[in-house]
């Protein structure tokens, strides 16, 4: 197993040449640090990147729609089966790693120990008997919780290593719930969130309440293009390719965007702000599924639900502020459709004013943002791009901008000191 060559197998599927040194190293590395799990070499090996959302900040588990894509950077994952029910994860870069017992033990962890146990454990309750036992080793070049959802790549690629290490996909109960990708993404997700899948029992999962968002566009990402979905079910909408002059460059604000802790508890309360609205809906209406069912269910639903949550009190929620959650969920969603088709037509100044729309919402209706990411989004135009928001679940995280592909070297080297451009680049995939 060599770094380079997987390196160039990741471009030949659609990764960025630019990136090839740096992939190259990093598998490296992970192959290196295999030795302190196995005397012998892995067997397999595995890429995840991380996750741009463009648009769609905290819609996608209100039923509504995002735009999204793979970034250059991510996950190396290698591994290789073992003759026990342990389960051996290590983070290649820090030593550190944990022992997971597959065959139902259970032990409270935290961080990243955390997100690997609760894959694990879920695994072995959807699929009792699966033989689990694996070395993993994974690096990462992406920034921790910087927005770009790492936390989810270790997720999906643990549960990907794992499945195919295992056989799972070969099992009745996988193929009786998950027959595409799009099924697979909305599996993991829920391996994270923890509801139930098809017939596929939930759990506690990792404690966040989020959508299935992250996990598509790692999954189901498409090498120079953004992707448009709406959930809850997961549809693909449509891809809409990057203009061949358009580069984005990714700038990480250093203020981790955590969904531990307090962190967690606030962006729980956007995604239980949204869940308010629909049981207010279903109580009073026609039930529906989604948030974005119920809003898109006639020309006057908007208007009823205003009208029930002004006349309804909701424990812990003013009816001011689940207007303010309502309304950026409709002007969020909205903006999907009206990106691809701005991108469409290459248009930079409908791009950069849906953009502008977006990150103000964020800031007086969503308020998940800090002044760090404000400062970011505001300076960028005075670096050289011609649209710019911030992303991800925030309070914290990072801020992508559109410039020219002449400029983007300008614009990486002067607007902050943590930046990488990027294109979208290859989904999830095995690699050796």
């Amino acid at each position: 197993m060599n770094g380079q060559l997987i390196a160039q197998r990741l471009v030949e599927r659609g990764l960025d040449a630019s990136s090839v040194e740096d992939t190259a190293t990093l598998y490296n590395q992970a192959i290196g640090a295999f030795g302190r799990l196995n005397a012998d070499p892995p067997r397999h090996a595995w890429w995840v990147p991380g996750r741009l959302e463009v648009f769609g900040k905290h819609t996608d588990y209100a039923g509504g729609r995002t735009l999204v894509a793979a970034v250059p950077r991510g996950f190396a994952f290698v591994a290789s089966s073992r003759g026990d029910d342990i389960v051996r994860v290590a983070d290649g870069r820090d030593a550190q790693d944990v022992c997971l017992d597959s065959s139902g033990t259970r032990k409270t962890f935290t961080g990243w120990r955390h997100y690997a146990e609760v894959v694990v454990a879920r695994l072995a309750r959807n699929f009792p008997g699966a033989h689990l036992g694996a070395d993993v080793i994974f690096m990462s070049n992406l920034p921790r919780a910087s927005g770009m959802s790492s936390s989810s790549a270790l997720v999906v690629g643990l549960a990907i290593a794992l499945v195919r290490l295992a056989g799972i996909a070969a099992r009745d109960e996988w193929r009786a719930n998950i027959r595409n990708a799009i099924e697979a993404a909305g599996y993991f997700a829920c391996i994270e969130n923890g509801m139930t899948f098809g017939g596929l029992e939930g759990d506690a999962g990792v404690g966040t309440h989020g959508g299935s968002e992250d996990h598509v566009a790692m999954i189901c990402g498409v090498p120079g293009a953004l992707s448009a979905y709406s959930f809850v079910p997961i549809r693909h909408l449509c891809d809409v390719t990057l203009p061949a002059d358009w580069r984005f460059v990714i700038a990480s604000s250093g203020v981790r965007a955590e969904k531990t802790g307090s962190s967690q508890d606030a962006y729980n309360r956007l995604s239980d702000g949204s869940a308010a609205l629909l049981r207010l809906w279903n109580a009073a209406e026609t039930t529906a599924p989604s948030l974005a069912a119920a809003t898109g269910s006639s020309p006057d639903a908007v208007a009823r639900l205003r009208r029930i949550v002004r006349n309804t009190g909701v424990p812990g929620w003013s009816p001011d502020a689940l207007e303010r959650r309502l309304d950026h969920f409709l002007r969020e969603d909205a903006r999907v459709a009206a990106a691809v088709e701005a991108m469409s037509r290459a248009d930079r100044a409908a791009f950069g004013r849906l953009a502008t729309a977006s990150q103000l919402d964020a800031e007086a209706l969503l308020g998940n943002q800090i002044a760090d990411t404000v400062a970011l989004a505001r300076t960028a135009p005075d670096h050289g791009a011609f649209a710019a928001c911030s992303f991800g679940a925030g309070f914290g995280g990072s801020v992508w901008a559109l410039t020219d592909r002449a400029q983007a070297d300008a614009l990486a080297a002067s607007w902050h000191a943590a930046t990488f451009i990027a294109t979208p680049s290859p989904a999830a995939t095995e690699v050796v």
